[in-house]
């Protein structure tokens, strides 16, 4: 059985759920999620949870994305991309590469976004794709973000090149737009790519043809990043034999049961793996308690 992360490359043209499903065919397999949603026109880096990855979803860090995004200069769209209705046109000719940096210096660091309306943020119950095809516009809060960089790739005008690195939450049709607004002759989003989620890269993703052929042979559990490896940015504790056997029965182990070395908490507590054969068996929190010796607190087992 499969459990763990499949990263796919998701091709243009369909929602992150169809990804899921075909992958549930492809594996044969019920229990399956995605983090990270990617919009329909998007490609690239989407983790897939199967079976026990499904678990780790909650403790993945995912906080900082990659993407590689073809902006056209001189157009702004409903839909903040090129997949939607154009409602303004703008002068790109003055534009110089100098300026694009500058500007794009301003939008580096911590920012505010408004989300865009069409987003599958819910308002009132309703996401905000729905009301925006009904026509409706709605106020959204703007949102903080982090714009780790943008680098400049290519400059073919109407068409700029650029590389983002951010956090997670940050759209990067919205983040064209407000540069385009700022440069005076607005921007959308003509292609987006993810390469990088996380701890989750381009390097390692499959096509979904790539994945059936590997079922097919029965190699697929190989291409699979066990939920041990995908939280490898959590602390490992090592657990003994008793250690197992009290987390199979759903009982926090004794500090008595693990082989860790006593240490200082960061702010009294600290989320950590637990582990036996390097294998995950639970995800758990150290708390601070007497005499020093923490204890150990189940967050999720992965073992039964």
């Amino acid at each position: 059985m499969i459990n763990g992360f499949v990263v796919i490359d998701k091709p243009a043209g369909i929602t992150s759920h169809d990804v899921v499903s075909r992958v549930r065919r492809i594996l044969g397999t019920r229990k399956v999620g995605h983090t990270g949603t990617l919009d329909p026109f998007a490609t690239g880096v989407l983790p897939i949870a199967v079976n026990d990855g499904t678990k780790a979803i909650p403790f993945l860090d995912e906080g900082v994305k990659c993407y590689e995004a073809l902006m056209q200069l001189g157009v702004a769209t409903d839909t903040l991309d090129m997949t939607g209705t154009v409602l303004r046109e703008g002068d790109c000719s003055s534009i110089t590469e100098q300026l694009l940096r500058d500007v794009f210096d301003r939008f580096t660091g911590s920012i505010q976004q408004i989300p865009p309306m069409y987003s599958a943020i819910k308002q009132g119950g309703q996401p905000l794709y729905k009301l925006a095809r009904l026509g409706q516009e709605v106020e959204r809060a703007p949102r903080s973000v982090e714009i780790h960089a943008i680098e400049l790739i290519s400059i073919d005008f109407p068409f700029v090149s650029v590389r983002v690195t951010c956090s997670r939450g940050t759209y990067i049709r919205t983040l064209a737009d407000d540069i385009g607004a700022t440069l005076g002759c607005g921007a959308a989003l003509k292609e987006l790519r993810r390469t990088a989620s996380g701890p989750f890269v381009i390097g390692a993703a499959l096509t979904l043809e790539a994945l059936e052929n590997a079922a097919g042979a029965g190699n697929a559990p190989s291409l699979c990043v066990s939920p041990f490896a995908a939280l490898s940015h959590l602390p490992d504790i090592l657990l003994t034999d008793s250690g197992v056997k009290s987390v199979s029965f759903g009982r926090s182990p004794l500090w008595q049961e693990t082989t860790g070395t006593i240490k200082s908490l960061h702010g009294g507590e600290e989320l950590v793996r637990l582990s036996h054969n390097g294998a995950l068996v639970a995800v758990a929190r150290l708390k601070a308690g007497s005499e020093d010796v923490p204890s150990i607190v189940l967050q999720r087992v992965f073992i039964s």
